[in-house]
């Protein structure tokens, strides 16, 4: 790929990341309710509420709110949350950590999943396993990720307990660990990984589906091409046809699906670390816009963009390193 491509490409994104927050300030802004009410006490009086307003800058014009904010932010800088009383850098980074394990391990088990049963689907089109399959995952896919996560709370936490089975049996439904437990070491790590069961199962089922029914579509299209009917022409089995042909051209966009998942992911989380509790970024920009706490809305939704314009840059980028079509390319 040629340099001032990528250049071009760089800028773009750059601009198309300060468009986005612009957007995501001038919305926040927009968005009703006064911050201050929640802060104050019922017993403050109007001076005290304007004083408040004061202190957090919110007595100056958007205009001149949004010159300090994005001065700030070129700094490196989201100010202070109004609800925690931390740095908002401080806040994201406590909470990154958890949205990233959850959502970087259900990602991973999203396309172990459903890359290798779409392109079952494919193979066996028009058949019904692809056809059965083809319900469930859309089925899946289609269901709200709270409503799956309700379903197997339903299910393996309350209905367990119901049936009577043992403690080691029932999945915990709420926290990353177990309350009033003093653990450490694999002790620790076992318990953190039965609270993320249900967390990574609600991802991996909706992921997994949608991820499935892209692989088939994709590699239907590709089955459509005129090379693929030569290939089986010259008498190739249908195991060389998927291994030579299919799959390899299949990977350009199966790459640019998992670059721009990456960031999906993690802001999909939102609703499933609000029902099973898990501290993570998700949750904490739901709290945030709930408080109406300008600077953690604004440092979260700058965080998402950066990471989707991100991934879909790299993406761009890489593109042409998988796909000998596009090499050389200088669009």
């Amino acid at each position: 790929m040629p340099f001032l491509h990528v250049v071009r490409r760089v800028a773009g994104a750059i601009a198309l990341f300060w468009l986005v927050v612009t957007l995501i300030f001038g919305l926040v802004r927009l968005a009703p309710g006064d911050p201050v009410t929640l802060l104050v006490p019922p017993t403050a009086s109007a001076a005290d509420a304007a004083r408040m307003r004061s202190e957090l800058g919110l007595d100056r014009p958007v205009s001149v709110q949004y010159a300090r904010w994005a001065s700030a932010l070129l700094r490196g800088e989201m100010g202070e949350s109004f609800a925690l009383h931390i740095p908002v850098a401080t806040a994201l980074r406590d909470a990154a950590p958890v949205s990233l394990l959850l959502g970087l391990v259900s990602l991973l088990l999203s396309f172990a999943i459903g890359v290798p049963l779409g392109f079952a689907q494919a193979a066996w089109r028009a058949r019904w396993p692809d056809r059965a399959a083809t319900m469930v995952t859309a089925g899946l896919f289609a269901a709200p990720a709270f409503w799956v996560a309700l379903a197997l709370v339903a299910v393996f936490t309350y209905g367990a307990a119901v049936v009577g089975l043992p403690m080691a049996w029932r999945l915990p439904a709420l926290g990353v660990r177990s309350p009033g437990l003093d653990l450490s070491g694999p002790a620790a790590t076992a318990d953190l990984l039965r609270h993320a069961v249900l967390p990574v199962v609600t991802l991996v089922i909706v992921g997994a589906a949608g991820v499935a029914r892209y692989t088939r579509s994709n590699a239907l299209d590709v089955i459509s091409h005129d090379f693929i009917r030569a290939a089986r022409a010259r008498g190739a089995s249908p195991w060389r046809v998927f291994a030579r042909h299919i799959i390899p051209n299949a990977l350009p966009a199966l790459l640019v699906l998992f670059a721009l998942t990456i960031p999906g992911v993690v802001a999909g989380s939102v609703f499933v670390e609000s029902v099973f509790a898990w501290p993570g970024l998700g949750r904490l920009t739901l709290s945030a816009i709930a408080a109406r706490d300008y600077p953690v809305v604004l440092g979260a939704g700058a965080w998402y963009a950066a990471a989707v314009i991100g991934a879909n840059l790299l993406a761009d980028i890489a593109i042409p390193l998988v796909d000998p079509r596009r090499r050389g390319a200088g669009l």
